[in-house]
């Protein structure tokens, strides 16, 4: 889409699993054949970000398929390996490993550690694409009450197979913000940008009730990237604001435990697992209407 410039020619791929192939000299922790996968952002390994486990902020990071040759490729390189791999519980197969770097992990620390989201709480959704989608799994997983927000009818319909108790049509109400303090009995305790605009930043920010948690985890970029938040709201009603950019390796363990138990089912998100030679049209249709679930391209 041309968000991040890459020097051509380039190999995408960015959420990836597989085998441990090689390993170089300086790494402690991981030996040929084990099964991993890795946070979309990869940490140094030595700053005192990824010293402290916060390997997401890392100054020096790296991200497979952006900063460098991505999965696509029969072997990817990944730097700083023991800040950055992680085991695989043999439960979980690849496909469904291969579905967790991006989407689903930065849902789940974004609603776990920065929405701090509670059984019973109203959870707000804006956008269900893959990461929205993973939103609602993740808060119906957790007895949160799901409030889902598109305005494709097929993603509706998907947010409510996985447990979103309320779907609002945002092309069918003038106020989507009102609509959920309406429906929620005074404003959700946690709402989440999914999706990633001026728009839907500031609709999930009037959605929330007083002393909610608002959680910007859709990329904002360039022109929209100020969006015009309402300071006066956050200030008087006491609002948590929070920015989510992945998921570290070190926090893994905890949403893998969930999914091996099968409170998480991220296989549930997958719509189509396809050949490298028919990545290239699903990358082309993944804004395309009528395209829901994610797309793993197995090599």
């Amino acid at each position: 889409m041309g968000h991040d410039p890459v020097s051509l020619p380039h190999i995408p791929g960015h959420e990836l699993a597989g085998v441990v192939a090689s390993v170089g000299p300086g790494v402690r922790d991981w030996a040929v054949g084990d099964r991993v996968t890795v946070p979309f952002v990869c940490g140094c390994g030595r700053c005192s970000w990824c010293l402290a486990g916060e390997a997401q902020v890392c100054p020096d990071q790296t991200q497979p398929g952006f900063t460098g040759p991505g999965s696509f490729a029969e072997l990817v390189a990944i730097h700083g390996a023991d800040t950055n791999l992680v085991r695989l519980p043999e439960s979980v197969d690849f496909v469904t490993a291969a579905s967790l770097g991006c989407r689903f992990a930065t849902a789940f620390r974004a609603l776990t550690t920065h929405g701090r989201l509670g059984a019973g709480e109203w959870l707000a959704v804006h956008g269900c694409g893959g990461l929205g989608l993973s939103a609602v799994m993740i808060g119906a997983a957790l007895d949160a009450r799901v409030v889902a927000v598109d305005v494709n009818p097929l993603a509706l319909e998907r947010a409510s197979a996985l447990g979103a108790a309320v779907v609002v049509d945002a092309g069918e109400v003038s106020d989507v913000a009102a609509a959920i303090r309406e429906v929620t009995g005074g404003g959700a305790h946690v709402s989440i940008d999914a999706f990633g605009s001026p728009d839907t930043a500031v609709a999930s920010v009037r959605s929330l009730r007083r002393r909610g948690r608002h959680v910007q985890a859709g990329l904002l970029l360039g022109p929209k990237s100020t969006p015009p938040i309402p300071m006066d709201v956050v200030i008087s009603q006491e609002l948590e604001l929070y920015g989510s950019h992945g998921m570290p390796a070190r926090d893994y363990p905890a949403m893998l435990r969930l999914i091996e138990d099968s409170t998480l089912r991220p296989a549930d998100l997958v719509g189509q697992v396809v050949g490298l030679e028919d990545a290239g049209a699903a990358l082309a249709a993944i804004d395309q209407p009528g395209t829901t679930g994610l797309t793993v391209v197995r090599l």
